[in-house]
């Protein structure tokens, strides 16, 4: 059934590598149902799967999204080695578990000063909003602090025990300069964006 609504309704247009497409896919599905969708589109690229409550996102990845990624990535490492921040970047690592019924991939993850049972920090490039529940979650995992980037502009939280609260200043980085971070994205020149970095922190 899932297969055939996806077959008909062909949401995700694999020729458009230029921005993020995202369907939410109506009804309630299985653990199991998800697992069956997850292998049959096991061959696409650039798709992403998330599953929280029986409610399954699909999301291509598009240039501006990999982009935007890619030179966060960057700054943010080039900010820990300069800080002398130990760091354990996994990436877009699945987070997935059953009695959590929650699977998703955040864009970059990062274990800070050891590795623990989850990263501390996670960052999600936002281009197509969909409708799953996006701090939920990284709630189910007790992910310490998550970043979204939206609009050029980094919303971050901070898990507190009654859930995740918003701050202005990451508590995981405290010295770090949201604005600066900013700022450097916003260069188009990788090495500019860099240059302007290390100027801000020295």
């Amino acid at each position: 059934m899932i297969i055939q609504l996806i077959e008909k309704t062909d949401p995700i247009d694999k020729n458009n590598s230029i921005d993020d497409q995202c369907l939410t896919l109506p009804s309630y599905y299985t653990w199991q149902q998800f697992l069956n969708l997850e292998a049959w589109l096991a061959d696409t690229p650039g798709l992403r799967i998330t599953y929280l409550d029986g409610n399954i996102e699909l999301m291509t990845l598009g240039e501006t999204h990999e982009a935007i990624k890619s030179v966060l990535r960057f700054l943010l490492e080039v900010y820990f080695v300069e800080k002398g921040i130990r760091f354990f970047p996994v990436g877009s690592a699945t987070r997935r578990d059953q009695t959590k019924d929650v699977s998703f991939e955040p864009d970059e993850s990062y274990y800070l000063g050891e590795k623990k049972a989850h990263p501390d920090l996670a960052i999600e490039v936002i281009i197509s909003s969909g409708s799953i529940n996006k701090l939920e979650k990284y709630r189910r995992f007790a992910i310490s602090e998550v970043w979204f980037w939206q609009n050029n502009q980094l919303s971050l939280y901070h898990l507190r025990e009654s859930g995740y609260v918003q701050i202005s200043r990451s508590e995981l980085l405290p010295d770090l300069e949201i604005d600066l971070l900013l700022k450097c994205l916003q260069i188009p020149d990788i090495l500019e964006a860099r240059l302007e970095l290390l100027k801000g922190i020295s």
